[in-house]
C-alpha cells in the first residue's frame, strides 16, 4: 500500500529489516509500517496516515537511544533527510532530521565554527540536542539546545511547523528537552560557536595499579578549582580480553579523566592529575576541533547496551568510591562507569525544558547483556548514590530504567503535559520517553 506523498513498507517486504538497522542491537523493533521518509512532505503524510489509523508514531534516525522494543505501531525513518547549510556570517547551521553530528563537525570545521556536539560523531544531531544535548564543550557554552534558532515539526494534526521563541513560545520551549513528545522534527536551526581548535584528550590510569577511588576523589577536588571554560568527565572502564580491542585495553581496568580546553592554559590546569599516578596514556594536546571526538573514543560499531543516568546535587566520593568497587572488575557483567563535570554555562537559565540546571554532576551507568542481568547490576550502584539524585537525564536512559520516571522536575513534567494535551491529546507521539 501506498500513500500519494510516500511509501510504506510492512514485515515481510524487501528492504523491511535493513530500514530498521541502527546502533542499538538491544531491542526488536517490529513496527506494523515503516515510512522511509525523504522529505517534510514524507513526514506530514505518514504523520496523517498514522493518526487516522490509530496508529502510535515512532522516529528513527541513527538508532543510538531507543527506549525498547516493541511491535505494531509506525514508525518514520529519517536517515534520508541528511542535508546541511552553513551559514557563516550569522554563525548557524541548518539540519535535517538525519544528519549525524560528524557530518555537522565537517561542514562547520572550513569556516573555523563548530556545533556543541557529543562525544560520538555518529549520533544524530537532531535527536540528541532535542533531548537537551551535553556536549564537548557544554560548561563553556551551555546545553545545544540552548542555542537552537528554529525547528521545524510535523505535529500530530499532520502539519508542519516553523517553531521560534517568539511564534509558539510555549512550543518551541518544550520541544527542546521533551524529544519527540511532540512531534517528528525535521530540521533545526542551530548556533555554531567560533572554535577551531582546543586543548583536549584523556589521561588514563592502570585501575589496578591505583585505587580508582583515590583518582576520583581528586578529580572531585579539582573540579572545584578549574574555569567554566574546561569541561570534563572521570571514566572507569573494565575492558575484557577480546581481540577485537586494542592490545593496550585487552583485558585492562582503565579509569580515565577526559578533557576538552579552549583557553591557552590546559597544561598548567591540567597538571595537577598528571601526578595521580603512573599513566597508561595522556592524550592531552592541542588538536583540530574536527578530532575532538578522539577524546572519548566512543564505540563506533553497533552493539546492545542498556543504562541509565542520575544527574547529581553533588558527588559523594566516599558512596561513590562503593560503586566503583560494586561495577569494577568483579562484578557479575562488564558496567561502564562515566561521571560527567556539569555546571558552569548548564546552570544557566534558557527558554527550554531541559531540567536539573541545578546539578553539579552527572552519573552515567552502562552495561551489555540481558535486560534483567543488567538491572542487577545498575540499580544497586544508582541506589548508593540516590541522597543526591535529582533526577535523570534524556540522553543518557538507554532502556534500563523505567520510561518516563525522574526524567523532569514536577513543575518542568506539569508543563510538559498541558504542552502536550494542546498538540498531541491522543498520544500519537508514544513510541519514547513519555512526558
Amino acid at each position: 500500500m501506498t500513500n500519494a506523498a510516500c511509501a510504506f513498507l510492512r514485515p515481510g517486504d524487501r528492504g523491511y529489516d535493513d530500514e530498521l538497522a541502527g546502533f542499538q542491537l538491544g531491542f526488536t523493533q517490529r513496527p506494523a509500517v515503516i515510512v522511509p521518509a525523504r522529505s517534510a512532505a514524507d513526514v506530514v503524510a505518514a504523520v496523517r496516515y498514522a493518526a487516522a489509523e490509530g496508529l502510535p508514531v515512532g522516529v528513527h534516525a541513527t538508532g543510538h537511544g531507543l527506549p525498547g522494543g516493541y511491535e505494531g505501531g509506525l514508525l518514520i525513518t529519517t536517515r534520508r533527510l541528511d542535508g546541511i547549510t552553513v551559514d557563516a556570517e550569522a554563525r548557524t547551521v541548518r539540519v535535517q532530521a538525519g544528519v549525524r553530528w560528524g557530518q555537522v563537525v565537517a561542514a562547520a570545521e572550513p569556516f573555523g565554527l563548530a556545533p556543541l556536539n557529543g562525544s560520538a560523531p555518529s549520533v544524530g544531531a537532531v535527536s540528541y540536542t532535542l533531548g537537551g544535548g551535553l556536549g564537548i564543550l557544554a560548561r563553556e557554552f551551555g546545553y545545544a539546545a540552548d542555542h537552537v534558532r528554529r525547528l521545524e515539526v510535523v505535529t500530530a494534526g499532520g502539519e508542519l511547523r516553523r517553531v521560534t521563541p517568539g511564534s509558539d513560545p510555549e512550543l518551541y520551549w518544550a520541544l527542546l528537552g521533551a524529544g519527540q513528545n511532540l512531534g517528528v522534527v525535521t530540521e533545526l536551526e542551530i548556533g555554531l560557536v567560533p572554535v577551531r581548535t582546543l586543548y583536549g584528550g584523556s589521561l588514563a590510569f592502570d585501575g589496578r595499579a591505583v585505587d580508582p577511588a583515590a583518582v576520583l576523589r581528586a578529580y572531585e577536588a579539582w573540579t572545584r578549582t578549574v574555569p567554566d571554560g574546561l569541561t570534563s568527565s572521570f571514566a572507569a572502564v573494565p575492558y575484557p580480553d577480546l581481540p577485537a580491542l586494542p592490545p593496550h585495553l585487552r583485558g585492562r581496568y582503565v579509569v580515565s579523566i577526559r578533557v576538552a580546553h579552549t583557553g591557552d592554559d590546559g597544561d598548567r590546569l591540567v597538571a595537577p592529575l598528571r601526578r595521580l599516578g603512573p599513566l597508561l596514556s595522556d592524550s592531552l594536546r592541542e588538536m583540530p576541533y574536527a578530532e575532538s571526538h578522539t577524546i572519548h573514543s566512543d564505540p563506533d560499531f553497533p552493539h546492545a547496551y542498556y543504562g541509565d543516568s542520575a544527574v547529581l546535587r553533588d558527588l559523594d566520593v566516599e558512596r561513590a568510591g562503593e560503586l566503583l568497587r560494586a561495577t569494577g572488575p568483579e562484578a557479575e557483567q562488564m558496567c561502564v562507569v562515566q561521571i560527567n563535570h556539569l555546571g558552569g554555562a548548564l546552570a544557566r537559565p534558557a527558554p527550554n525544558a531541559v531540567p536539573y540546571r541545578e546539578g553539579r554532576f552527572l552519573l552515567r551507568l552502562l552495561t551489555a547483556g540481558e535486560r534483567d542481568r543488567a538491572r542487577a547490576v545498575l540499580d544497586p550502584a544508582f541506589a548508593l548514590l540516590a541522597d543526591d539524585r535529582l533526577g535523570r537525564s534524556l540522553n543518557f536512559a538507554f532502556g534500563a530504567g523505567d520510561r518516563g520516571a525522574g526524567l523532569y522536575d514536577p513543575d518542568t513534567r506539569k508543563r510538559l503535559a498541558r504542552v502536550k494535551e494542546t498538540y498531541d491529546p491522543a498520544n500519537l507521539f508514544r513510541r519514547n520517553y513519555g512526558v
